[in-house]
């Protein structure tokens, strides 16, 4: 069991007001002939959370690779803060967007230490030349990202194991390192792709503290997630992608009610879908149709074949031919 997040407070980072700190308009991505994600509109404010739901094959992690550079978009522009985001992962991130993966993506054979000091290179400034002389100005630089480093971990519950291996990690806790990890290039975005994706309810409660906590620090968070109770109990907002198009979005209430959701996603049948009565009315119906069949005779002067054994308990009422019928008895002496 992976112990409660301790949210330790550290300086807000990059806290903004008034204009969306991401706003994504008309975004489609296109494989060939395949449309993944369809004129998706979406904007993130400063101090939010929002969630992304929809099934399996939505477009949801496509529409995150479309923002974070992964993918270029067929159509349509991803602005940070007013400004068209870049087409290259790193320089994104540079520009404070930050993101966590479905599958995890560690530096295995790396300390958990080491692992958040990657984080750190967008907002560090020397160059190789400054590494490979190891001067005054990057001993400063080096130290201010180890102590920057050692804070997240201590804010993410995990300054205990900074010398352990990430491999060496409980699968919770090396989400976390993630997240820890995304953090250390001081985004005004983190966008996260199912943080709870195989954790216990004790793990997902602690992911669900972090997140407020990571909000509390001025951090807007953009979140998938199937785990519905965790998105309604998170989110200021949440959108719905359906077959790659947005199907729907508002407060957690709002879109637990739409009936669109419902059908699409939760499964729950909506107003105008066939109930129980009437799915046992066209059975009834088809069972009838069935019993109602004329029965064939294989040969003429031979016995026809028996019907078919209704599905139900009760037997059919015997008919004309039932009763013409030679029984199992009479055809054995015949045989004989």
């Amino acid at each position: 069991m992976t112990d409660m997040t301790t949210t330790t407070e550290i300086t807000p980072v990059n806290s903004t007001n008034g204009q969306p700190v991401l706003s994504a308009t008309g975004v489609t991505m296109r494989f060939g002939g395949l449309t993944a994600v369809q004129s998706v509109d979406l904007e993130v404010r400063p101090g939010e959370i929002v969630g992304l739901i929809g099934p399996n094959g939505a477009g949801k992690t496509t529409f995150f690779n479309c923002l974070t550079g992964l993918y270029v978009p067929t159509e349509g522009k991803v602005r940070y803060k007013g400004s068209v985001l870049p087409s290259k992962p790193h320089l994104v991130t540079k520009a404070g967007v930050a993101r966590t993966f479905q599958n995890i993506r560690l530096f295995a054979n790396m300390t958990v230490l080491e692992n958040v000091l990657v984080g750190r290179h967008t907002r560090t400034k020397e160059g190789l030349w400054s590494a490979l002389l190891r001067g005054p100005g990057f001993k400063k630089a080096e130290k201010a990202s180890e102590e920057r480093a050692l804070e997240l971990l201590e804010f993410t519950g995990l300054a205990a194991k900074k010398d352990h291996l990430a491999r060496n990690l409980p699968y919770g806790e090396q989400r976390k390192l993630e997240i820890a990890r995304a953090l250390a290039s001081d985004p005004g975005l983190l966008l996260l792709d199912e943080p709870t994706a195989g954790m216990n309810p004790q793990e997902t409660r602690a992911t669900e503290e972090l997140v407020f906590a990571i909000r509390h620090q001025g951090t807007a968070v953009l979140v998938i997630e199937h785990d519905m109770r965790f998105i309604f109990n998170l989110c200021d907002r949440v959108a719905v992608l359906v077959q790659g198009q947005k199907l729907v979005e508002g407060t957690s209430e709002e879109v637990q009610g739409d009936e669109r959701v419902i059908a699409a996603y939760l499964g729950t049948p909506f107003e105008g879908a066939p109930g129980d009565e009437e799915v046992a009315e066209v059975e009834a119906a088809e069972r009838a149709a069935e019993a109602a069949e004329p029965v064939q005779a294989d040969e003429p002067g031979q016995p026809a074949a028996p019907a078919a054994k209704p599905e139900s308990e009760d037997r059919a009422p015997a008919t004309a031919d039932d009763d013409a019928a030679p029984s199992t008895n009479a055809r054995k002496e015949g045989d004989q």
